[in-house]
């Protein structure tokens, strides 16, 4: 087990050196100096190298392992986003600085937000919000001031039990009272259950599209339909647009609010907890309840940030968002082209279906033999010996790969959802099945106990999750 740094900390070591950019004669007010010296510890450089590199080789990584945590579309993202971002004159800017010494910034923000409108089909955006739960807090908060302003009260947000599972939380922080809306088993959704649903005290639907068992709503334009002849509106959960990028629009299908992970779909490291940007997008009529501020382009072709937005639900986020996401998404986009998202989102299809096929005559599929980018097995009934869907991905770690999301969506039992994206190969995704194959059906029959004592060849093994989860140690003792 790696040791701590100061276990390893030794008085007559050293290996950094602080610049201090304080003048030394500046007059430090008294109770803003320190009372003792930084507890740092005295450690050479190459122990120091030596430490972070095989912590980084006990973490799971897209540049080391598969990643294929369905829902959360974790692929690999081009380092030209990464280098561009770190260019000092981007990270050397300070957001309080004057917008005019901050126009090429500005620039890169507008453009983006036109992109978007062109991939999504929707008539403004706000690059405020900082993650998809608060593109979704935004979009719900837009519904919300909407439906003040032609003063109506309509305080009920439909939401399929197929949804990502933010939607409901985001909805009820928002003020709404949440109707859960029961999927098809072939997980669309039925017409007229959605039509007893629809009263006149319905603000909206919230519509995850593709859902998460990787299936298309294939009655979307009448969902559309009915929903908007009952005076609601149509939220698209962007979160699974990497399967349908440059293929169809959420605004071409009626959506009204929509919001995007720029963390999942467009080029920025998902996972850890952030970074994230949720941009927020809408219809021409929703626009002015956009947050604050807007950037605005002058009539000479400069940039400047407009506050005079009195419909506006106001500010989200300091500042103008998570800008190095925004600027990675910008680049990424800009490097593909319109074809070349249209090919991220085949490619991610095209794996799903590769890999489904493979596992479908032995693994049962909740929802049909199709899918989009992702899917859903329902192992429980080829699991013997008291295995179960944890003990399966808990010991693919043993295998080196990261494991699947597991017992999401909750209307399927012990339920694995794998997401390949479009940047593995067909070796990887072989490999994966394979290993897949024989946890399953060889493992689990042959020597279950392996299977249940997983993982073994980790740092950690496993874990007793009831005490981690009810006795957490937060902090070194």
């Amino acid at each position: 087990m790696e040791k701590l740094l100061n276990e390893i900390s030794s008085e007559c070591l050293a290996a950094y050196d602080i610049d201090c950019d304080v003048p030394i004669d500046c007059e430090i007010p008294q109770n803003l100096k320190r009372k003792s010296e930084l507890d740092l510890p005295n450690i050479s450089e190459i122990d120091l190298l030596r430490h972070f590199t095989n912590l980084s080789r006990k973490n799971y990584a897209l540049s080391t392992t598969f990643y294929p945590l369905g829902s959360c579309t974790m692929k690999y993202n081009p380092l030209i986003s990464e280098r561009i971002a770190k260019l000092k004159n981007f990270t050397k800017i300070h957001p309080l600085q004057d917008e005019k010494t901050i126009q090429g910034s500005l620039e890169i923000m507008f453009e983006l937000e036109k992109d978007l409108c062109e991939i999504t089909g929707m008539d403004a955006f706000s690059l405020q919000p900082a993650a998809g739960a608060q593109g979704e807090f935004a979009g719900l908060l837009i519904i919300s001031q909407h439906f003040k302003y032609i003063k109506q009260k309509r305080k009920k947000i439909i939401i399929p039990d197929l949804a990502h599972g933010t939607n409901p939380a985001s909805a009820s922080l928002a003020g709404f009272e949440v109707i859960n809306l029961p999927s098809e088993k072939d997980g669309n959704i039925s017409i007229d259950k959605l039509k007893s649903l629809l009263t006149s005290d319905v603000a909206a639907i919230m519509l995850t599209v593709p859902n998460t068992l990787g299936i298309f709503e294939k009655q979307i334009l009448e969902i559309s339909k009915v929903v908007h002849s009952n005076g609601s509106l149509l939220y698209y959960d962007g979160a699974n647009l990497n399967a349908v990028m440059g293929i169809v629009r959420p605004g071409d299908m009626g959506f009204d609010v929509m919001h995007l992970n720029l963390h999942k779909t467009f080029a920025t490291p998902h996972g850890g907890g952030g970074p994230g940007s949720g941009p927020v997008g809408v219809k021409s009529f929703l626009e002015p309840f956009l947050p604050v501020p807007r950037i605005k382009k002058t009539s000479k072709n400069n940039f400047t940030l407009d506050y005079k937005k009195p419909k506006s639900i106001g500010k989200l986020k300091a500042f103008l968002g998570n800008f190095p996401v925004l600027l990675k998404a910008y680049v990424y986009i800009k490097a593909l082209g319109s074809e070349g998202l249209k090919n991220a989102s085949q490619q991610a299809v095209l794996n799903a279906n590769y890999m489904l096929a493979r596992i479908r005559e032995k693994i049962e599929v909740p929802a049909g033999n199709r899918c989009m980018h992702e899917f859903v097995l329902a192992p429980k009934s080829v699991l013997k010996n008291n295995i179960r869907t944890l003990d399966v991905a808990k010991r693919l770690l043993d295998y080196g790969y990261y494991a699947p999301t597991i017992y999401f969506p909750l209307i399927v039992a012990e339920a694995m959802m794998i997401e390949p994206t479009e940047t593995e190969s067909k070796e990887t995704l072989d490999k994966f099945v394979d290993t897949l194959i024989k946890i399953i059906f060889e493992e689990s029959e042959k020597c279950p106990q392996i299977v249940k004592n997983a993982p073994q060849n980790t740092p950690v093994k496993r874990l007793d999750e009831v005490t981690a989860a009810r006795k957490p140690i937060l902090k070194w003792q």
